[in-house]
């Protein structure tokens, strides 16, 4: 696809402006859903299984990472290349070929009968992950018209996206201790099965109006080599540290790689991301916005996961349990926020969702070991849960107001592109930030218990900045156009949503 301006052709405006809404489009949205939480769901249930599967199949310590590492990297490094091919080759058969693959991915790691064959499973679920979640993405928003009813799916969308990430720690703690860790993985397969049997059912295939349907291909390997190297090198950060040999050359080749892409793509007759989108202020700065938030987030739930269980004493069910509240008050916030960004425009909503964000996560920072889980923890996590949602939500309606329906895979794996980079570079700050501040305090003689509460408390605080700094992003979207996203108006935007749990 060649460079061109961002508005469609006349002809295709015409017949889109005459195409009447898909009669499926509610359950086709309840399907996508159901897909998008299978793959949300499958990051926080993992996590919970990490020590059983440790014991269970002998991993070092510095091996066990890599079971969530290595779903992380190719998710992150292989989504910009699903974004595309979904809009090139068809959202509906992307959308099918990586839930499959997801599924029987998810079936060989709960078989797994060694660390090295459940971390090729866990690559694997990442490819199939990439695929279906732009081509998700992409769907919802060319299946809403413009205005309040993509506005409503949107919020729907990200509601649910929320309560996966909530339900895949209830859901951990319960399969782990009844039917053991292999079930958090094996839980994914009758899921997708009921979505493979409906997507056929409800979804219409759609693809990108381009003339050159061919692949960029020296675009696909330097972005897809870039971002793998840039996560690659934010995972190996936690064990090497930020100055290690290894992670410099991960870190800067994946930078160096990421520029020549953005230079290929200038010149590609048919770019894996057109540069038209790379122009679009609405969608960077959206994107920014994404990935503080989900910087924010994840830090929060590392931190929090372990302050429960390693200070507090919980089990992984009561940990789980605990997390519930703040899963409900972002569904709920998801559905204000959608409401809320229609009436006053995206700005002052991301704003608000930012200040509240940040107050929250420094109530929650001040937390004790022994203090009551209803006065010291449930407070900053009823408030944070909100804020995620007054923030992803309006994000995501204002990230493509330069957007046409012809870039939306391309749209969607851009964002999710930026949340999972900014997400992985965000938790490997605040955890070497909290782990180094433990480690001084304990070798000061300070107690082992004192200390985690101190590094709990530090990294609250950095990632409090974090959400903070989205009042700056607020401030530079442009209110008007943010406001016809949502509203009355908006003819040929076409929002993206990005999983708020990732």
């Amino acid at each position: 696809m060649s460079s061109s301006p961002t508005t469609p052709s006349p002809s295709a405006a015409a017949t889109s402006a005459a195409a009447p809404p898909d009669p499926r489009r509610w359950r086709a949205l309840a399907v996508l859903a159901l897909a998008q939480f299978m793959v949300v769901l499958d990051v926080t249930i993992a996590n919970v299984a990490l020590p059983a599967i440790q014991t269970d199949l002998h991993f070092s310590a510095l091996d066990l990472q890599w079971v969530v590492g290595a779903y992380t990297l190719s998710f992150g490094g292989l989504l910009l290349l699903g974004g595309r091919a979904a809009d090139l080759l068809g959202r509906r058969r992307m959308l099918i070929g990586g839930l499959a693959l997801f599924a029987v991915a998810s079936l060989a790691a709960g078989l797994a009968p060694s660390s090295g064959a459940l971390i090729a499973a866990r690559a694997v679920q990442g490819i199939g992950g990439a695929l279906l979640s732009p081509a998700a993405l992409s769907i919802v928003t060319v299946t809403f018209a413009p205005g309040r009813e993509r506005g409503i799916a949107l919020g729907i969308w990200g509601a649910l996206a929320g309560l996966g990430g909530t339900a895949g720690v209830v859901a951990g703690g319960l399969l782990i201790d009844s039917l053991g860790w292999e079930w958090v993985f094996f839980v994914n397969v009758p899921i997708a099965v009921i979505a493979l049997i409906a997507i056929p059912l409800t979804i219409r295939e759609s693809r990108a109006d381009a003339a050159t349907r061919s692949f960029d291909v020296a675009g696909a390997v330097l972005g897809t080599l870039g971002v793998g190297a840039v996560v690659l090198g934010v995972i190996r950060s936690d064990v090497l540290g930020w100055g290690a040999g290894e992670v410099l050359a991960l870190l800067i080749g994946g930078a160096a790689m990421l520029i020549a892409f953005a230079v290929v793509e200038t010149r590609a007759a048919a770019p894996l991301v057109p540069p038209r989108l790379a122009r679009s202020r609405p969608l960077a700065l959206s994107g920014v916005a994404l990935a503080l938030n989900g910087s924010a987030f994840i830090g929060m739930f590392y931190l929090s996961a372990i302050f429960l269980q390693g200070v507090r004493g919980a089990s992984a069910i009561e940990t789980g349990l605990q997390f519930v509240p703040m899963g409900v008050t972002a569904v709920v916030g998801a559905i204000v926020a959608q409401n809320l960004v229609g009436r006053v425009g995206a700005r002052p909503v991301i704003a608000v969702g930012a200040v509240l964000g940040g107050g929250s996560l420094l109530l929650l920072s001040t937390a004790t070991a022994g203090g009551s889980y209803v006065t010291d923890i449930l407070p900053g996590f009823l408030l944070y849960g909100a804020s995620i949602s007054l923030i992803g939500v309006p994000a995501q309606i204002g990230a493509v107001t330069d957007v046409t329906d012809q870039d939306a895979g391309s749209a969607s794996g851009l964002l999710s592109a930026a949340y999972q980079v900014g997400s992985a570079l965000g938790l490997a700050v605040i955890t070497t930030i909290a782990t180094g501040h433990i480690d001084d305090l304990i070798g000061d003689g300070v107690a082992a218990s004192v200390a985690q509460t101190a590094g709990f408390e530090r990294g609250l605080q950095l990632a409090a900045g974090l959400a903070v700094a989205n009042v700056v992003i607020a401030f530079l979207l442009a209110g008007s156009r943010g406001r016809a996203t949502a509203g009355e108006g908006a003819e040929a935007t076409a929002p993206v949503a990005v999983p708020m749990a990732h």
